[in-house]
């Protein structure tokens, strides 16, 4: 997931140094969404290597 997110942040960085501000945005706010699912992702693996650990 952290990959996908980086490839819509390329495409945004792209998109916008191009023009496309229509793209870019979009692009940029999917790699955002993405960004915070991969961290909430995170949190929950660690709170559950804590808890597995006890």
């Amino acid at each position: 997931m952290l990959y996908w997110t980086l490839v819509f942040l390329v495409v945004a960085i792209i998109a916008g140094a191009l023009g496309f501000g229509g793209i870019a945005g979009a692009s940029a706010g999917l790699a955002k969404i993405l960004f915070f699912i991969f961290l909430a992702f995170l949190v929950i693996s660690l709170i559950a290597g804590i808890f597995r650990r006890t």
